[in-house]
This record gives C-alpha cells, structure tokens and sequence, in this order.
C-alpha cells in the first residue's frame, strides 16, 4: 500500500511531528522567528487540505468509471485497464494508489451508490409530518431515484451480485429503519397491527424485485409501479378508521 506523502515530502505516521516548529525543530521565543513558522505551518495545513480535495475528487472519478465501465462491459469485464481508459488515466497505477484492489474499488462503487441512493430516500422521507407519509415517500422515492440513477444503480446491483453471499449490514440497517417506521405509525395509530418485520421484508422485496426486473427489462414502466406500490402498501397497512 503506498503512503500519502505530505506537502514536505516525506509520510506522516502519528508519532511524527506535524507542526512546522517541531519540522524545523525551533522551540525559540524569537519572535520572528516564531511568526515565520506560524506562516509556514499555515501553509502546510492548506496544502494537506488542497491535497485532500485532489485525492477525493480522484477517488469520485475513478469510481465514475468504474460505473460506466460496469455498465457498458459488464462486472466480469471491468479491469483496472478499461477503468483506467474511461478515466482518462495514463495508468492503472494511479488506480492501484487509491484502491487496495478491485474488491476495494467495487465496494466504493456499491457504497456511493448507494449512499447517494439512501440520502435522496431520507430527504423526501423528512419532508412528510408522520408515518403514513414518510412510508409513501419511501416507495416512491425509491422508485424515483431508479428512474433517475438507472445507469448507477443496475452497475451497483451487478457488484452486488458478484459479491460474497451473507447478510449486507447496508440492507440489513434499512430493514430495521423500515421496521421502526412500521411501528411508529402503530403507535400513533396510522397503521394497522401487524408484525413490522415480516412487513418490511415484504416492502424491501418488492422494492428489491423492481430492480431485478429493471435490469432484465430497461424499458420498465416505472411510473405504473410506483402508483401501484403506494397504493399496495397503504391498503396492507392501513389503520382502521
């Protein structure tokens, strides 16, 4: 694994100095002398954050690429080489600099997707004022980030599938968000009694099963499921009037 190098050119470990004084070894009351390196040592920090930025805007484009690349080629076909050409990199060094390996690549893949994925949910889920409606928001939204992020999502599920089987602790924290939604609107009355768990498998499996669908059939009227799997899930949860 290659070390990030400082501003200074050599690699920071904990125990290393990271204050220019210490670099420079002054410990002098001189008040020049001390202004000087309170300068440089600004400096130093706005570097490290410059250098910062660049690596993660490099990470965000090769990540880019390696959607593309999945979506065009296929996971099977990803390699470093074809990232490194949709890229635009000279090398797959630079790849390598970044990513322990491709399992490393194609968990930041997954992750951004669907980290991206989770924050549009959430944010539609906080615009509504109760249960009823935060899970009408869930359904929907997600459906409207699939018509949104095609692309990024199918390249997302094709990682997904080529991974390791065993429980995503990803998936597994949206069930249990699902399942403490289901029981909120339980106790203010807006759901019906039912058990909450085997009601959010049943939601996250539908939800899941139009993803699956989605990547063997492109075209899918995506508009018609939402509608009918709002509807679907309000009658299955309804409280009684």
């Amino acid at each position: 694994m290659i070390r990030h190098r400082s501003p200074w050119g050599q690699g920071i470990d904990a125990h290393e100095p990271t204050d220019v004084r210490e670099l420079c070894g002054i410990e002098s009351h001189n008040e020049e002398s001390r202004s000087v390196c309170d300068l440089l040592n600004r400096a130093r920090i706005c570097l490290s954050e410059q250098m910062s930025v660049t690596e993660q805007a490099r990470r965000a484009q090769i990540v880019a690429a390696a959607i593309d690349t999945i979506a065009a080629e296929g996971y099977a076909r990803a390699s470093f080489a074809r990232i490194a050409r949709a890229a635009g990199l000279s090398s797959t060094g630079l790849i390598s600099y970044h990513f322990a390996s491709k399992q490393d690549l194609m968990d930041a893949v997954v992750h951004t997707v669907l980290g991206e994925f989770g924050a549009f949910v959430t944010e539609r889920m906080n615009a509504e004022s109760g249960p009823a409606g935060e899970l009408r928001a869930f359904i929907a939204a997600n459906i409207a980030f699939v018509t949104a992020n095609r692309t990024r999502l199918l390249a997302a599920l094709a990682v997904a599938a080529a991974g390791p089987d065993g429980p995503d602790p990803v998936l597994e924290a949206d069930l249990r968000g699902l399942a403490e939604l289901l029981r909120a609107g339980q106790r203010a009355g807006e759901f019906r009694e039912f058990d909450v768990d085997v009601m959010a498998v049943a939601i996250r499996s539908v939800r899941d099963g139009v993803l699956n669908r989605l990547s063997v059939e492109p075209d899918l009227d995506l508009d018609t499921y939402t509608r009918e799997l709002v509807t679907l899930f309000e009658l299955a949860t309804r409280g009684n009037a």
